[in-house]
């Protein structure tokens, strides 16, 4: 590519062997392949190496990749690049793991609150009656499903500290498998005939498994997700300008191509979720309960034989030690004699410009330096960026309540709806069918119709439109709901808000079985539709969105702790949920929805407002060089090796204009 010097030159590329054969090192070494255990050399990971002293000249990889220019990255097409078969490995993997999530917490409620049918000893009761076990009620039953959520959701943040600080996220995994297999067997043993005929004994096995099985669960999630991103970021660092058969050129973007990758895992996600679901029911309601919890547990072992299987294909990034502390440690340096009481005074201390400036290692005399400052300025920006996704997912609670309403309350609001014989604990997953409609459609039409007319849907514009999805979702729940009441056969009797109760009042026996249409109101649950499909929505542009955001922006060695952070959102939008309980009676359900759509709303007004600015930094933020971070357990790097090439990454950016866009050009 020519450009107004009308010169060229070389730029190289150390990564690891994938980006073609023959590529050659800043030092002219051959190109770095994995090594025998398959894990990168984290010397080699190191972006661009050498380079020519223009930076108006074209730029150019070992293999003659073109890079991008300041001016391609303005006006070429973004396309995806090509996804390797290994990556559909791992997205199988969390299949397996979510059939055995949800099959699993699928018959939870049934279990805990309903009693043990008459005759039954496995808890099964047959095409008309009520599967149940422990008899508990359902106080019991939302105090504990409500603790697994919350500690399935609050374990990422330990699993993703672990993994990146001692033992990576492959060797996490596995940790978080077995604990998780030792979960799903105790609570197997719950549901055995011999201990779910003394309820006492069998909760307090079910509670026990509890807490093993949310700490796998939590483990695996915060690991997962960032190991299958990767797999293609290993091999394709950064854009590459390349021309179509058409004549077109295009920029093959990683990022849009981790985008599609994360929406492709989110598919295989619901897939599990769905079969696991809908199979389990099932199950429960006509051989029993242990047999719900066996099959999720079957599946769960595909996980470790897969994982195994592909050890040496996978790229599996080394832990460095020591990240949280010193992640910590620069914190509390940049806030030194800046803490205030005053919490406005206080945040504007902490966002202030060059707040992080004070803070990198050359702006501090070496004498001076904290003995746990054993980075570089890099490693500062990336913090930085990492701060700045977690101040994205500060708001992500209030997202989350919307779609918290699919496992409580609109089920709930199904049962008050003329069902056919449908259970209404099935008609939410029209959410988990939706997305396996839906995203294919967006992955292979909607996206790329909106790049090919020059539309960029950038991370904060997707997830502010996630949230405006959710509350019109919570919108359509509030009119279904105004409805029910005053359709309802009771309603004369009654008054406006009360259903509960409705086939009693009316004169029927509570215990035999009338014509549904009698006494509810004529209308089918299938009206329900739009509010799930509206969440399904709101998942592909704000869930999916949310954890590409947590891999893109994290530092490196720090990924698996901020995806942590991701997903503990959805924890703390459970307990937020708990000040909503006193709303989910009679009369007041129209208000339950209602203000959940307001708080949703003034969320997503809020977050995009306070986040827009990132969207300026995006490509900027996402350029940003690999730092030198020396960690307890990454002692044997070539640091030397990495400082050049972080020299040279540094002259592309200019070149390519994005220091402008951090602030950072001099």
């Amino acid at each position: 590519m020519s450009t107004s010097g009308g010169e060229s030159r070389d730029v190289a590329e150390a990564t690891k062997s994938g980006a073609g054969k023959g590529n050659a090192t800043a030092l002219g070494e051959k190109a770095p392949t994995l090594g025998e255990d398959g894990i990168i050399d984290p010397k080699y990971d190191v972006g661009v190496i050498t380079s020519r002293p223009d930076a108006d000249e074209l730029l150019r990889g070992p293999n003659g990749e073109e890079y991008p220019s300041k001016d391609d990255l303005k006006t070429l097409r973004r396309v995806k690049g090509q996804i390797s078969p290994i990556i559909y490995t791992i997205a199988f993997i969390e299949l397996c793991e979510r059939f055995a999530y949800y099959g699993t917490t699928a018959v939870f409620v049934n279990f805990i609150q309903q009693p043990l049918p008459a005759g039954s000893t496995t808890g099964a009761a047959g095409t008309f009656g009520q599967p149940g076990a422990l008899g508990r009620g359902q106080q019991a039953s939302t105090g504990l499903v409500t603790f697994n959520t919350f500690w399935a959701y609050l374990m990422p943040l330990v699993g993703g500290y672990l993994s990146d600080s001692y033992w990576g996220k492959y060797k996490t995994i596995h940790v978080a498998i077995v604990v998780a297999l030792f979960g799903h067997i105790i609570i197997i043993i719950s549901a055995l005939p011999p201990v779910i005929k003394n309820p006492n004994a069998a909760l307090g096995v079910f509670s026990l498994g509890l807490i093993f099985f949310g700490i796998g669960v939590g483990f695996f999630k915060a690991n997962i997700s960032p190991m299958i991103a990767e797999q293609y970021e290993a091999t394709h660092p950064r854009p590459v300008v390349e021309t179509l058969k058409s004549g077109e050129r295009v920029i093959k973007d990683p990022v849009l191509t981790i985008s599609v990758i994360y929406m492709r895992y989110y598919f295989f996600i619901n897939v599990g979720s769905l079969v696991g679901s809908i199979s389990m029911v099932y199950a429960e309601k006509y051989v029993g309960f242990y047999l719900s919890f066996v099959l999720p547990t079957v599946l769960f072992l595909f996980c470790p034989f897969v994982l195994l299987t592909f050890k040496n294909k996978y790229v599996r990034r080394p832990p460095t030690g020591s990240v949280i502390g010193k992640f910590f440690g620069l914190l509390g340096l940049g806030m030194k004699g800046r803490w205030s009481a005053n919490p406005v005074r206080l945040w504007k201390n902490i966002t202030e410009p060059g707040f992080f400036e004070r803070v990198k290692p050359s702006n501090i005399p070496e004498s001076e330096r904290p003995a746990w400052m054993t980075f570089d300025d890099n490693w500062v920006d990336e913090v930085r960026r990492g701060i700045k996704a977690c101040q994205v997912f500060f708001l992500f609670p209030i997202y989350w309540l919307p779609y918290n309403q699919l496992n409580s309350n609109l089920t709930s609001q199904a049962s008050t709806l003329i069902l056919g014989g449908v259970p209404n604990d099935v008609i939410n997953n029209l959410d988990p069918f939706a997305l396996l409609i839906f995203i294919p459609i967006y992955d292979k039409i909607f996206y790329p119709f909106l790049r090919r007319v020059g539309i960029n849907l950038t991370p904060i514009r997707k997830i502010t439109i996630g949230f405006a999805l959710g509350t019109i979702s919570m919108v359509i729940g509030a009119l279904i709901q105004h409805y029910i009441y005053w359709q309802s056969p009771c309603r004369e009797i009654s008054g406006y808000g009360y259903v509960a109760g409705c086939k009693e009042a009316l004169g029927y026996d509570a215990d035999v079985t009338v014509d549904e249409r009698l006494y509810k109101p004529p209308l089918t649950v299938w009206i329900q539709t739009p509010a799930y499909v509206l969440i399904a929505f709101s998942e592909i542009f704000a869930s999916i969105t949310g954890l590409e955001y947590a891999f893109t922006k994290a530092p490196k060695n720090m990924r698996g702790f901020i995806t942590g952070i991701f997903w503990f959102a959805q924890a703390f939008s459970a307990a937020i949920a708990q000040a909503f309980v006193p709303l989910s009676t009679d009369p007041l359900l129209v208000w339950l929805y209602t203000v959940v759509a307001i708080i949703a709303a003034l969320g997503g007004l809020l977050f995009h407002f306070a986040f827009l600015k990132l969207d300026k930094e995006e490509e900027a933020l996402n350029a940003l060089p690999d730092s030198v971070f020396k960690g307890s357990r990454n002692q044997n790097e070539d640091f030397e090796a990495i400082e050049q090439a972080q020299a040279e990454a540094d002259r592309i950016r200019h070149a390519q204009g994005l220091d402008e866009k951090l602030g950072t050009h001099s």
